[in-house]
């Protein structure tokens, strides 16, 4: 192919289509090369994210969720449902057109703004060029040039050695939004935010959902505060979470066997599904050639400095396929920063301000330091909390659980994190993320009128109580 490109883009999940809108935005002559297919071999951009990640699983919880509340809150609204069922093939039906919808969104977005997309495995050779290779033949069948090469070749579920995925019945968190029928018993490893938001869908569906996690603590990277909140209202959701639990084994026959120790003592489960989710690595299988002058770290993922450039000239990689949080947000800001960088020489991301969301319920949302570790870097910390239980909304939505949490510089006031349990907590912390970019302190957000009644106004009440001045509490 003779066309030269100014940018090539290898990946199109929500680090690289949106690179490549930005560089194309920019005034860049841009490629986009993505391999994804749908389930007709059609192609399917927007990566893990869009095709069987955050977009499916978040469909599910809300098809789940509603079907949840019909059976245990409806009630007290005066509504009455009889007979309720739920047809998992019509929700899965649904899912999968709204992931459609959204593929097809990127393919008109990449088309509107001038970028051309390649079907093909794309493969960094060098050089500025990517070579467009058949995944499943593995021939190259064509190459394009490039002057800059972003690569967002993404990241996939971690297989544990012991227990391979088995077809439906042992899977990773792919294959757990494609059951056509709820399991009666449904094993999950790992309590991260993948176990934990699919275990939710099929625990309110009816499932006798048992989630095992290996590590001694749960939610470990929440603010310890949120994550025991978190363990009391989940254990009341019946939806058995087991720490401390190393799972040796899984044995497929009339069910599945589960062989687990914990504490030294094995024990034994046996469930209809098991769902594999104990985290995900880097996507670089046959990313590179050997003398592409892209260099991997101990950990298999592509080496970056700062900028997201790569240890060769001209040559970004960007999202899961480097450090930091594997989030389909952080990539894409990567995506964006990196294609300002290439046009103008300048590009800039806060990596501490990138907020996180757990889309289970209640949600559970933070950005920012928990109080262990803001102590822990030397700042002497005040801390607010108020109760979503105390605000009017909350009540009017008979949905009451949780709290919000906020962590200042006991010295500054400067606002150190947010954190938050509770209803629509994913919306609510980006009023957090905003605040702390603009370096805000509690009293700043304490001095900013918050419309009544509103789940806002626990945020604004928690930021009172760093000074011992919210006014809706009795503490």
């Amino acid at each position: 192919m003779s066309e030269k490109y100014d940018v090539a883009v290898i990946g199109a999940g929500p680090a690289g289509y949106v690179a490549a809108i930005r560089c194309a935005q920019l005034g860049l002559k841009t490629a986009c090369v993505d391999r994804w297919c749908d389930a007709n071999g059609k192609p399917a951009l927007g990566g893990t994210c869009l095709n069987v990640g955050c977009i499916p699983s978040k469909a599910l919880l809300d098809s789940s969720e509603k079907y949840h509340q019909i059976l245990t809150s409806y009630g007290k609204h005066g509504i009455v449902v009889d007979q309720v069922s739920m047809d998992v093939s019509k929700m899965m039906k649904r899912k999968t057109q709204i992931v459609r919808s959204l593929t097809q969104g990127i393919a008109t977005l990449l088309k509107a703004n001038g970028v051309d997309s390649f079907h093909a495995h794309g493969r960094y050779a060098g050089a500025g060029t990517v070579e467009l290779v058949n995944w499943e033949s593995g021939e190259k069948a064509d190459e394009i040039k490039a002057t800059n090469v972003i690569l967002a070749s993404g990241s996939v579920p971690i297989e544990l050695p012991n227990i391979p995925f088995q077809g439906d019945l042992i899977v990773d968190s792919a294959g757990a939004l494609e059951f056509e029928e709820v399991p009666e018993r449904l094993g999950v490893v790992g309590a991260g935010v993948i176990g934990l938001e699919l275990g939710s869908v099929w625990n309110r569906l009816g499932s006798e959902v048992t989630v095992l996690e290996a590590l001694p603590d749960f939610l470990p990277g929440a603010d310890t505060d949120i994550a025991k909140d978190a363990a009391r209202l989940f254990k009341r959701q019946k939806l058995g979470i087991q720490l401390g639990a190393r799972v040796d084994s899984a044995e497929v026959g009339d069910d599945i066997k589960v062989c687990y120790t914990v504490g030294g003592e094995q024990k034994e489960m046996s469930v209809d599904r098991l769902i594999v989710c104990i985290g995900r690595k880097p996507c670089t299988d046959n990313l590179l050639t050997e003398d592409s002058g892209v260099k991997l770290d101990e950990r298999g993922f592509i080496h970056v400095n700062e900028d997201c450039r790569t240890d060769a000239a001209n040559v970004y990689a960007i999202g899961d396929c480097v450090r930091g949080p594997m989030l389909a947000h952080k990539g894409s800001e990567e995506g964006v920063a990196v294609a300002e960088r290439i046009a103008t020489g300048h590009g800039h991301i806060n990596y501490n301000t990138i907020p996180w969301a757990i889309y289970t319920a209640p949600e559970i949302a933070w950005v920012g330091a928990t109080e262990q570790e803001a102590i822990e870097a030397g700042h002497a910390c005040n801390s607010g909390k108020f109760p979503f239980a105390a605000t009017g909304r909350a009540k009017a939505m008979e949905d009451t659980a949780g709290f919000v949490k906020v962590v200042a510089d006991a010295r500054t006031d400067e606002i150190l994190g947010v954190h938050i349990i509770g209803p629509h907590a994913s919306e609510l912390i980006a009023e957090a993320v905003v605040a702390m970019e603009y370096r805000a302190s509690s009293e700043d957000l304490a001095r900013t009128i918050h419309a009544h009644p509103t789940l806002s106004e626990a945020v604004h009440e928690a930021a009172l109580a760093v000074g011992g001045r919210a006014i809706h509490s009795a503490k």
